[in-house]
């Protein structure tokens, strides 16, 4: 009965924090024409309550793909008619189809920053809840602490309750995914994470973890036994979740290209806005846009993500395990982000989830990478008035993460879950030791760097000549550090076990 006290009180603060955040500006507030993301979910809601399903993701006169057309999957439309039916109850006005462009009022504030909050109520707080407490052996102090800084991790609420969007249904059903997998249940996994992917395409990122874990285990089972009816299953269930989301869409071949075309608008190019991932860094030093041609901007992206994410997709087939999907999906979400065509800033959120899921196995540089993802979407949160929510909700998860995880502390080679690769290298290196006080240390001149270009790029003002110099400066001081995070977290997944298999070779 307690822990279900202390878990209602860390749901209690989480809502607290959110709702509080909620209260700030949100994306392209008072900003025509084209207002911003606030302005497209409305808009969307409008789209899908007046017109038919076969002209939601088409253009026509009532629907102009140039004004936020529609470019999620359909949950996400499916979703976006249910706020419209409700809010067509509270006020037509909201939802008006053509004259209700741009609108804005307290009340409408209210209903949408509320549909967020349900959406997190409904989905992703009860995952998050279940994944934290269902952990293996470990205390219930470290279950409570996981929860309270996965629930305060400051990206996702100044996103969805600040800037405007809804990543927690997709996200919360992938932890469901998540949660259905760690108990067996592999069917339902399949089916909750088919769901998160036709939420947003941008699940993807998480694809190649669930399919090699999946395929893995029916390798184990024996590929021409027990495995190949889980795969058969797994396939019959995969079909069936995009038969049901789809339904409306699969009447005609033109429509369904159509959606796709919407889902993937590969003509938009290689990076749009200062983003922290390698494409958008580089081009500071080297300009990839005026060298490649888009075709040839696509087939480096797509090599480079697929060279990256190798090594964690074989060794988790090859040994298929809880802790190394996790990891994998770590792996795997930031190779995308980091080398995919046209990335988002605000798509280190699908990075960042794994992150949290993996809180108890590496606090430290959990709480490290949440801050810098954080930190890496600066420019899109002071774009949208949101420095002061960003500065206190950073404050408080450090402060929950350095005292409840004592996260200064887990530095040695144990605690950062490098004694295998360590223990690896020593067998050619004997003096080869973790230097625990630089981890301290860069860890701290991490924090330093990111204070002091909050700093400036708050009250200095950019030379006349680089009136982009600060968001270059952040988008770059990030990707470095997501480049680090990548070696990590991949010494961390592809060393796991090594030493033990060959302990057992040898004897």
């Amino acid at each position: 009965m307690e822990t279900r006290s202390w878990a209602a009180l860390a749901a209690l603060l989480g809502l607290t924090v959110r709702w509080a955040v909620s209260l700030n500006p949100y994306s392209g507030a008072g900003k025509p024409p084209m207002f911003g993301d606030y302005e497209a979910q409305r808009h969307w809601q409008e789209i899908t309550f007046h017109l038919p399903v076969e002209q939601w993701y088409s253009n026509s006169s009532d629907n102009n793909l140039l004004y936020w057309g529609l470019d999620y999957p359909p949950l996400t439309a499916y979703h976006s008619l249910l706020c419209a039916h409700i809010a067509h109850l509270l006020n037509p006005d909201w939802v008006a189809l053509n004259t209700s462009r741009g609108y804005e009022s307290p009340q409408h504030k209210l209903f949408m920053r509320s549909t967020v909050l349900v959406a997190d109520l409904v989905v992703y707080i009860p995952a998050v809840i279940l994944y934290c407490f269902c952990l293996g052996e470990i205390s219930s102090q470290k279950k409570m602490s996981s929860l309270l800084c996965t629930l305060l991790y400051p990206g996702l609420i100044l996103i969805d309750y600040g800037h405007f969007q809804y990543n927690s249904v997709s996200l919360g059903l992938t932890v469901w995914g998540v949660i259905a997998l760690s108990f067996g249940w592999d069917l339902l996994g399949s089916m909750a994470f088919c769901f998160a992917l036709n939420y947003k395409q941008m699940e993807l990122y998480h694809s190649l973890p669930f399919f090699c874990y999946l395929l893995g285990k029916c390798f184990k089972k024996g590929i021409q036994g027990k495995g190949l009816v889980l795969l058969l299953k797994i396939g019959v269930t995969v079909i069936a979740s995009f038969a049901l989301c789809w339904i409306p869409f699969l009447t005609e071949v033109e429509q369904i290209s159509q959606v796709f075309w919407r889902l993937f608008p590969v003509g938009r190019g290689l990076f749009e806005d200062k983003v922290a991932n390698v494409w958008c860094s580089f081009s500071t030093l080297f300009k990839i846009k005026d060298v490649l041609s888009p075709d040839n901007q696509l087939k480096l992206s797509f090599l480079c993500t697929v060279l990256s994410v190798i090594p964690a997709c074989v060794k988790l087939t090859m040994h298929p395990s809880l802790k190394g999907f996790k990891f994998a999906l770590v792996n795997c979400a930031l190779s995308f982000f980091l080398y995919s065509f046209q990335v988002h800033e605000k798509s280190i959120l699908l990075v960042s989830l794994p992150v949290c899921l993996v809180f108890t196995d590496v606090p430290l540089m959990s709480t490290w990478f949440l801050i810098v993802s954080t930190f890496s979407m600066l420019p899109l949160l002071l774009k949208d008035g949101l420095l002061m929510a960003y500065i206190v909700t950073t404050l408080a998860f450090l402060l929950m993460s350095w005292t409840s995880m004592s996260i200064y502390e887990k530095t040695s080679e144990e605690s950062l879950q490098l004694k295998p690769f360590c223990v690896f290298i020593r067998r050619y290196l004997s003096w080869f030791r973790l230097p625990e006080n630089v981890i301290r240390i860069s860890f701290l001149a991490s924090l330093a760097v990111m204070t002091v270009l909050t700093f400036i790029s708050v009250v200095l003002a950019p030379p006349t000549r680089l009136p982009d110099l600060f968001p270059v400066l952040i988008s770059s001081v990030s990707c470095i550090h997501f480049l680090m995070f990548l070696l990590y977290f991949n010494i961390v997944h592809l060393w796991d076990g090594v030493n033990e298999r060959i302990r057992k070779k040898i004897s």
